[in-house]
C-alpha cells in the first residue's frame, strides 16, 4: 500500500472516532493502566462505544487487567480484529500478539512508531465515541507518535499520585503536552489516601493534594483522586477489572465523578461549537490581554483582578484575603464586580489561577519577579507600585490614566 492510500485509511479510521483520550504519565507504578482500563470501562458501562488502544510496547499490561492473558487478536483481509469484552470495549494491545506473556518485544523507535501507526489505521474499530490510548511512562516514542497520529483529535488525562517525586516527573508531562500542542482534559491524582476496609476512614499515606496543587499551578482541570483501594490491586491480579465487578464502591463512584467531569465538558464544548459561539480558555503566550468574558460573552471586555483585604486595596498581591475580579467595557464602565478566594499561596499557583478565570489584567502594589514573569507568558498585563484604597477607583484611574505610581512594594 503506498503513503497516500495509507493516510487515506487513516483519515478514514480518525473520522469515524469522536475523540480519543491518551492516559499519560511522567512516572512509571502512578497505576497509569489501572487508571486507563477503568475509565475505558466507564464510558463503556454508560453506553458509549469505547475502544482501548494499549501502545506501551515493552510492557502491555491492559491484557492482564481485563482477563485476556491468553486471548489472541485476529485478522480478517487487511483488517485487524480488536477483541471485545464487556458490552463491548474493542480491545487492542502488543500484548495480545505475542506468542507467550515471558516473550519480549526488543524495538527500536522507527518500528515502534510504525505498529502504533497500524494499531490506529488497520484496526477494525467502527465507529467510536471514545478511544482511550494507555502510553507508557515518559514523554518519548510511544506517547509522541500516537499524539501525531490521532492529531487533532486528541487529549490528554495525566496521572500522579501525591508525593513530591512523582509532581516532578508529570511536570515533565505537562511540558510535552505543551510541546506538541496536545491538549489537556486535567490530572487524575492516583493513590491519593487510603481507605480503611473496616471503618472506611480516609488516610492519606502518601500525603496528598499533589495532583490538585499541579493542577492549580498549571490552570489544568482537576478530574478527581482515586484512592488506595486493596479491592482494586485484588482485582488486577485476578485479572477482574475494578469498576465492572466492584460497581457499587466508593472507588469506583471515583472514577465514575472522572468520567462525568469529561464527559460534561465534551458536551459543554459540542453544544458552544454548534452555536457557533467560541469555546472559552485560559488566557495563554502569545494571546491578546483583553479577552472574552466567559460570564457575559461580550466583544472587547476587559477584566481586572485587583487584590483586597477587607474590601480594601491590599498592596501585595499574593498575600491578600480576596481578589476583586472587575469587569469594563469598551467604553471605560464597569459591568460587574465579584470577589474570589484565591487558592493557598505557593510559587506560581496565583498567576495561573487568575489567568484561567479570564484575568487580563492586574493592578498591585507589589509582585515578585517570578509571578510577573508567568503573568507575561500567559498574556496577562501586570502593573505593580499602584498607590489607591478602592479596587474600582484603581481601575477606573488606570483606564483614565491617573492611576498613582510608586515602588514595587510588599506588605507581608
Amino acid at each position: 500500500m503506498d503513503t497516500q492510500k495509507e493516510d487515506l485509511l487513516l483519515q478514514e479510521r480518525l473520522d469515524k472516532i469522536r475523540h480519543t483520550y491518551l492516559v499519560l504519565s511522567g512516572k512509571g507504578g502512578v497505576g497509569k493502566s489501572t487508571i486507563a482500563v477503568n475509565l475505558a470501562l466507564s464510558l463503556s458501562l454508560k453506553g458509549l462505544k469505547t475502544g482501548l488502544l494499549d501502545v506501551d510496547i515493552h510492557g502491555p499490561s491492559v491484557p492482564k487487567l481485563l482477563g485476556l492473558t491468553q486471548a489472541r487478536l485476529g485478522i480478517e483481509g487487511q483488517e485487524i480484529i480488536p477483541i471485545e469484552v464487556f458490552r463491548g470495549l474493542k480491545v487492542v494491545s502488543m500484548g495480545l500478539l505475542l506468542n507467550a506473556n515471558e516473550e519480549p518485544v526488543i524495538w527500536r523507535g522507527p518500528l515502534k512508531a510504525s505498529v502504533i501507526r497500524q494499531f490506529v489505521q488497520d484496526v477494525a474499530w467502527g465507529e467510536l465515541d471514545a478511544l482511550v490510548v494507555d502510553c507508557p511512562p515518559g514523554t518519548g516514542d510511544e506517547p509522541l507518535s500516537v499524539a501525531q497520529i490521532l492529531g487533532k483529535k486528541a487529549s490528554a488525562i495525566i496521572v500522579t499520585t501525591p508525593q513530591q517525586v512523582a509532581t516532578l516527573d508529570v511536570e515533565k508531562c505537562i511540558g510535552f503536552c505543551k510541546r506538541v500542542d496536545l491538549p489537556m482534559e486535567g490530572i487524575v491524582e492516583n493513590m491519593s489516601s487510603f481507605i480503611c476496609p473496616h471503618c472506611e476512614k480516609e488516610v492519606d499515606i502518601f500525603s496528598s493534594g499533589g495532583g490538585k496543587n499541579l493542577a492549580l499551578l498549571y490552570g489544568i482541570p482537576f478530574l478527581g483522586s482515586i484512592p488506595l483501594d486493596p479491592d482494586v490491586v485484588r482485582s488486577g491480579d485476578l485479572e477482574r477489572p475494578y469498576v465492572y465487578y466492584y460497581s457499587q464502591s466508593r472507588t469506583a463512584q471515583r472514577f465514575e465523578e472522572i468520567v462525568e467531569k469529561i464527559l460534561a465538558k465534551e458536551e459543554s464544548s459540542s453544544s458552544k461549537e454548534q452555536e457557533g459561539g467560541a469555546v472559552t480558555s485560559p488566557p495563554d503566550a502569545g494571546k491578546e490581554a483583553i479577552v472574552q468574558n466567559p460570564m457575559e460573552g461580550g466583544n472587547g471586555i476587559m477584566r481586572f483582578a485587583v487584590p483586597t483585604y477587607q474590601g480594601k486595596f491590599c498592596s501585595h498581591f499574593g498575600h491578600c484575603e480576596s481578589f476583586a475580579i472587575i469587569d469594563v467595557n469598551e467604553k471605560g464602565e464597569i459591568l460587574g464586580e465579584t470577589y474570589l478566594t484565591p487558592p493557598p499561596h505557593e510559587p506560581g499557583v496565583i498567576p495561573r489561577w487568575l489567568a484561567q478565570n479570564g484575568v487580563g489584567y492586574v493592578i498591585a502594589g507589589g509582585m515578585g519577579s517570578r509571578a510577573q514573569s508567568i503573568f507575561s507568558e500567559l498574556g496577562v498585563k501586570v502593573l505593580t507600585g499602584a498607590l489607591c484604597e478602592d479596587p474600582r477607583e484603581a481601575v477606573l484611574q488606570y483606564l483614565q490614566g491617573t492611576l498613582r505610581i510608586g515602588q514595587n512594594i510588599c506588605d507581608h
